[in-house]
């Protein structure tokens, strides 16, 4: 029996797959055509001897064959042959009750021609039966096919979280896939469970994995599309959490492209956190002091470095170096400012190598005839930089060094160094190597004679890359949690665009006439902003809420993971007291202590020698040594 039905299968499979759309049609047609004379026949039977006797053979030659004709007719007027039977749906089947009533009408003005006593009854009988018969054929036909082409192939069976109008649309067009098996709903609507909608139970969540292992089930199909994002993907993350797949059904305003199907944060400026006004962007003396200049910048694709880049061309120097150790980050800066650069007629010479390498920095420096240097080129975030030091005390410490020698060599009229509020009382290498690195240009600054050397110190850059809104931003799309690392955290904050000014201006600020050099600027930043505080004010500007024990049932959650290794809880700007103002009013000049010639030459050869034999240890040391208020992690968590 096993074997015959093999065979049988292999055989409409082989004529289904031989059959073109053009023939397949024909058949349904062919459905359409034989139908109606053959029901017809029969329910003149039905109907008694009596009535059949009535009606001579020719009669019935002329009836059947008219009722063929016209039921082909009608049929293909409403288009049913052309209804793939994997979508004989609803509107299907409505579409085959016009017909099939339409056919009574005409049916029962033929017959009554020929029989004039044919009862009403007989009209309702033919009708109906011509009705469940087409239907119930096609259906037939339908699920023949499936069980042809689902023969021997690997089945899918899922589950449908959601057992709403887009769960019962889903289920119906899943039943005419060949391997995918809906076996149940999952809702979170108590007054469903234990019901049955489109043929399958709808159970609580709490049976989910159950179910999975009662029936195999792999994969979760979540159609909830008025449900927000972040719930989805929490709940995404709790199915997965069972070791399911998750799939997400788009709603219909996605579908017409109403609505993002990806990422619906809104986008967010940057500045609207600071509470404060930012700083002017009119640059007067910026203008005279970089205009047909020579100007590069070390680490040009990063955040700052690009943005200084991007202001710099508005002054229109002679030439702009662009010097960056990433390919990528290079390419793409060197793309975005080509062609306005062209239009401002300034050269852009892109540099592929670290600040690092003596030998290509002196090139490039000679080969450029460079008269500015702005050195924004750094390792940054803290925590990686906590667990690599040797890279990160080499390129910040080491690689600001050689800058600023080949620069003092080749007579550059002014060195900016790019610094960072994490280099006042550090607690990190990051912190402590930025430090080190303002060290060094403070003691270029003592021996140079020509070369004005000034730093510019800030705090936190909104949108950078190691920035919070881009984590707040991809953390919120993903539905959340949003991490912070301290609930009372707080920061100084500047936007990217102010940053780059303030560099700017600090450069313009000190020349060989007016400044022995060595100044460290500090922009006037306001207070500081509490980091919860962006947190919550992101999460609703994204139309969400905030979801804690107050508000269970909002949006995104915020969880506190703990400071990471070498991280502050509060930032400062100032190592001493005192602070001079500049030409601008947000703009200060503080005093800070330096190294002797002779301590500073002590700490660059502990440091090279301890980068050169990888002796991590013996690089912290010079850091705990010669970096003034260091304080390793640990004891600045137990200070704080």
């Amino acid at each position: 029996m096993n074997m015959m039905m093999r065979h049988f299968r292999h055989v409409l499979f082989a004529v289904q797959s031989n059959l073109s759309r053009r023939n397949k049609q024909f058949v349904l047609l062919c459905l359409d055509i034989v139908l109606p004379p053959v029901i017809l026949l029969l329910t003149l039977a039905l109907l008694g001897r009596g009535i059949l006797a009535t009606v001579s053979f020719y009669e019935l030659a002329y009836l059947l064959p008219m009722v063929a004709v016209l039921g082909a007719l009608i049929s293909s007027w409403l288009g049913l042959p052309r209804v793939q039977l994997k979508s004989y749906d609803t509107m299907a089947m409505m579409r085959t009750g016009i017909y099939a009533a339409g056919m009574t009408v005409i049916g029962t003005v033929l017959v009554e021609a020929v029989v004039p006593n044919f009862p009403a009854a007989g009209s309702v009988i033919f009708g109906m039966t011509l009705f469940l018969t087409s239907v119930g054929l096609r259906l037939a036909l339908f699920y023949m096919l499936l069980w042809v082409l689902r023969h021997d192939k690997p089945k899918q069976r899922v589950m449908i979280y959601g057992a709403g109008t887009t769960g019962v649309q889903l289920v119906a067009a899943l039943r005419s896939h060949e391997r995918i098996v809906p076996v149940a709903f999952i809702d979170d609507n108590d007054s469903l469970h234990s019901t049955t909608v489109s043929g399958l139970r709808v159970l609580p969540p709490s049976r989910i994995e159950e179910l999975a292992e009662q029936y195999d089930v792999k994969r979760v199909i979540l159609a909830m599309p008025s449900v927000s994002p972040p719930k989805i993907a929490r709940l995404s993350r709790q199915l997965r959490g069972m070791g399911l797949k998750v799939q997400s059904l788009p709603s219909f305003a996605q579908l017409l492209g109403e609505e993002e199907l990806i990422d619906q944060l809104s986008s967010v400026a940057a500045g609207q956190f600071l509470g404060r006004d930012q700083i002017s962007h009119h640059l007067q003396r910026a203008d005279e002091a970089y205009r047909g200049k020579s100007i590069l910048v070390s680490g040009a694709g990063g955040s700052i470095g690009s943005e200084l880049c991007r202001q710099l061309l508005n002054y229109a120097p002679g030439r702009l170096v662009l010097y960056e150790v990433s390919e990528v980050a290079l390419y793409n800066i060197d793309r975005e400012l080509r062609e306005k650069a062209e239009a401002c007629g300034v050269e852009i010479v892109p540099v592929l190598g670290s600040v690092t390498d003596s030998r290509l920095t002196r090139m490039v420096i000679t080969a450029n005839r460079i008269d500015v240097v702005f050195h924004a080129a750094a390792y940054k975030h803290v925590p990686l930089v906590e667990i690599n030091p040797l890279a990160g005390l080499a390129n910040n410490v080491l690689g600001t060094r050689t800058l600023a020698e080949v620069s003092h060599e080749a007579g550059v009229g002014r060195f900016i160094l790019v610094s960072s509020d994490k280099a006042v009382r550090p607690t990190n290498v990051m912190g402590a190597s930025k430090r080190l690195a303002e060290l060094v240009v403070q003691d270029m600054a003592k021996r140079s004679r020509g070369t004005v050397f000034s730093m510019v110190r800030f705090g936190n850059v909104l949108g950078s890359s190691g920035s919070v809104i881009p984590l707040f931003k991809e953390q919120i799309a993903r539905g959340g949690p949003v991490t912070l690392t301290h609930e009372d955290i707080t920061r100084y904050f500047m936007t990217i665009a102010e940053a780059a000014q303030l560099v700017l201006l600090a450069g313009s600020f000190s020349d060989a006439e007016t400044s022995r050099g060595g100044d460290v600027f500090v922009l006037d930043m306001g207070q500081p902003v509490r980091i919860r505080d962006v947190a919550v004010q992101m999460i609703q500007a994204a139309g969400y809420s905030v979801r804690d024990e107050a508000h269970p049932d909002g949006d995104i959650e915020i969880v506190v993971t703990g400071l990471r290794p070498g991280e502050k809880l509060h930032e400062e700007l100032l190592i001493g007291e005192g602070q001079l103002t500049t030409p601008h009013s947000k703009i200060m000049r503080a005093r800070e202590e330096s190294l002797s010639e002779l301590e500073m030459a002590s700490a660059l050869r502990a440091l090279r020698e301890a980068v050169a034999l990888g002796q991590e240890e013996a690089a912290r040391a010079v850091i705990i040594r010669w970096v003034n208020g260091y304080r390793p992690a640990a004891h600045a968590t137990a200070a704080q």
